[in-house]
């Protein structure tokens, strides 16, 4: 059974810095397709960023430059460190995974319960 468990939300002010993890069980971090992902009320889920099995990264624009994503395969676990954080970035962090970016929406995704950012101005 595959799980992955988010932590590390919480309320910051503009400017601050937050540390997402995302502890993975029932895969191996360092074999899947993962990202992180944020939804806020009444909009679309968006991508923030992705890494690829290689760890090759793909970045939304507005996230460059402010965010970081890792692999701690020692510990399967994903991080996401996000520094000058904006009170746009408040939302739900959601980790994902799969084999394959084609199937991180699909059935063959796995997505963890999500974790709260909010940052306040």
């Amino acid at each position: 059974q595959v799980e992955l468990t988010e932590s590390g939300g919480g309320s910051v002010q503009a400017g601050g810095s937050l540390r997402l993890s995302c502890a993975a069980s029932g895969i191996t971090v360092s074999t899947y397709y993962m990202g992180w992902f944020r939804q806020v009320p009444g909009k679309e889920r968006e991508e923030v960023v992705t890494i690829t099995s290689d760890g090759s990264t793909t970045y939304a624009d507005s996230e460059k430059g402010r965010f970081t994503i890792s692999k701690d395969n020692a510990k399967n676990t994903l991080y996401l460190q996000m520094n000058s954080l904006k009170p746009e970035d408040t939302a739900m962090y959601y980790c994902a995974a799969a084999l394959f970016r084609a199937w991180v929406e699909s059935t063959r995704g796995y997505w963890g319960q999500g974790t709260q950012v909010t940052v306040s101005s």
